[in-house]
This record gives structure tokens, C-alpha cells and sequence, in this order.
């Protein structure tokens, strides 16, 4: 049986990531309470014939404010079954999540009488830490619409057709902040920037010509060809310690040129030898 088990703050995209397994043919429980799940699983797993293959379990803080170190007893006790267990964590930053509570008028599950809902949203990030530190994919959902934040999750959970770790190289802007789920961050600030030519300003690191203006300074390809190093030397030793998936950030100033284009050729770079693997440009 292959289990999922997805918490995350909540308004950072639980329920999005809950029916898009749920379309993907997973079996779905909300909201179940912490200490009904080794029950549970002992029961869909010894269950003959078994009911389910694809199960998604969906936790959150309410079932921790009793008890907020039971989860790492829990994830002991699951060694004891034959099941491929992952567990999903999204998050978001303060201000999102506030935007997002503002907009649907959505009470917090943690608010109580006379406590904020930022306080309320800094508790639950407390009450979630070790689930968080636990995440096999940890996604912060700040900058994703609910169709990129649903893509994102069969990307990395359901799409995944091989036992290869899952690389995704994404581009970002430094002045929108730094993605909070990459697991390397390269800085390609230094290399030329193509935004102050009047001509290549509204294109980007995709279009032919900003790719041309790059390509003529020896420092680009001197940048590209150390990335690739690193990564061609280091995503296998990841690899060996059984990750499921690696994101690796390429960020510049704004997100539109330099970092796409690195983003670009590292990916044509490895494409011809890992299957798994994706591109994501955040701010373009």
C-alpha cells in the first residue's frame, strides 16, 4: 500500500492537494485525528483482500494541541507495516496565509476568543514543526495559484513513474523572495544583465536573443559548467540516501532572464540522462 500523509498550515493549499489525489485515485481521509492513525492503517493493511493500494491521510494541528510529540511516535510505529510511506508538508509566509484567511473569511482552526489570527498562525507552525522536519516534499505555496500548486503535486506525487529521485530546477527573482522548499540555491546575479539592453528588457532568459547576449561573455558558461559540476557530483549522493525529490533554485534579480536562462540549460543538460525531472520559472 503507498500512503500519503499530508499536513501543512492551514489556507497554504491542503484540501487542493487532498482532491487532486483523490482524482488521482487515492483513497482520502480529512481531518483524521492523530491517534486513530496507526489504528487505521493496521486495519487497511491487514485487510483481506486489501481495499485500498493508494491512501491519503490528511493531518493537521488540531489533532496535536494535546499531544504535539506524538507524531515522531507515530512514524515509529509505522515502520512496523509494509507500506511506502510519504509524507507531504505545505506551507506559506504570514502574509499570504492572512491575505488568504482576509479573502474567504475562513476562521482559523486554532483562533480562539481574543487571539489574532497571526498568532494563531505562528502556533500552528509551532504545533507542526516535527511534521514539517519529517516531510519527504515540503511545498510553499506563497507564489502558486491553485492550478500550479495542484501541477506541482502530480508532478512530485502521482506523475512519478520511476524509482529516481524527482529533480526540479526553477527559476525566481531575488527581490520576491527566495523559494522556501529549494534544497540549493544558486546566485546568478553577477553575470550580465540583459534587462538594461531597451531591446531584450521585455524578453526573457527563453527568447533567442537574450540566449545570444549571454552566450557571447565567457563568464556564463563558466557559471553554467560549475552548477552542472556540482549537481553532476552531489544529486547522486543524495540520491543514496533514498530522497524522492530535489529542488534546486537558480535566482537573479527579477526572474526574467538570467536565472530562466541558466534554468534552461541545465535542464537540456541533464535531460539526455534523468527521466525524472522538471523546470519551473516562478516569477516569469
Amino acid at each position: 500500500m503507498k500512503l500519503i500523509i499530508v499536513s501543512g498550515l492551514s489556507g497554504s493549499g491542503k484540501t487542493v492537494a487532498l482532491h487532486t489525489l483523490e482524482d488521482a485515485g487515492y483513497y482520502c481521509i480529512d481531518n483524521l485525528p492523530l491517534s486513530m492513525l496507526p489504528e487505521l492503517v493496521d486495519n487497511l493493511v491487514n485487510s483481506s483482500p486489501q481495499p485500498y493500494d493508494l491512501v491519503a491521510i490528511a493531518v493537521d494541528a488540531r489533532s496535536r494541541i494535546d499531544n504535539p510529540g506524538r507524531f515522531d511516535e507515530i512514524l515509529r510505529l509505522m515502520d512496523r507495516y509494509s507500506l511506502e510511506l510519504k509524507i507531504l508538508f505545505l506551507t506559506s509566509d504570514t502574509s499570504r496565509l492572512l491575505k488568504r484567511f482576509s479573502e474567504t473569511r475562513r476562521k482559523h482552526p486554532l483562533s480562539r476568543e481574543g487571539l489574532p489570527l497571526a498568532d494563531a498562525i505562528q502556533q500552528e507552525k509551532k504545533l507542526l514543526e516535527d511534521m514539517h522536519a519529517n516531510a519527504d516534499i515540503s511545498i510553499d505555496s506563497s507564489n502558486l495559484n491553485v492550478h500550479e500548486l495542484r501541477q506541482l503535486i502530480i508532478d512530485r506525487l502521482v506523475s512519478q513513474s520511476t524509482t529516481e529521485m524527482g529533480v526540479l530546477i526553477q527559476s525566481f527573482g531575488f527581490k520576491n523572495g527566495v523559494p522556501a522548499d529549494a534544497d540549493f540555491v544558486f546566485d546568478v546575479r553577477c553575470l550580465p544583465n540583459p534587462h538594461w539592453e531597451e531591446n531584450l528588457k521585455p524578453l526573457t532568459g527563453r527568447d533567442q536573443a537574450v540566449v545570444d547576449y549571454l552566450q557571447n561573455y565567457p563568464e556564463v558558461e563558466e557559471m553554467f559548467t560549475s552548477i552542472y559540476n556540482f549537481l553532476i557530483d552531489w544529486i547522486p549522493r543524495f540520491e543514496k540516501e533514498n530522497r524522492s525529490y530535489m529542488t534546486i533554485s537558480i535566482g537573479c534579480t527579477g526572474g526574467q532572464h538570467r536565472s530562466v536562462y541558466m534554468a534552461e540549460r541545465i535542464v537540456a543538460a541533464f535531460k539526455p540522462t534523468r527521466n525524472n525531472l522538471s523546470i519551473r520559472h516562478r516569477d516569469l
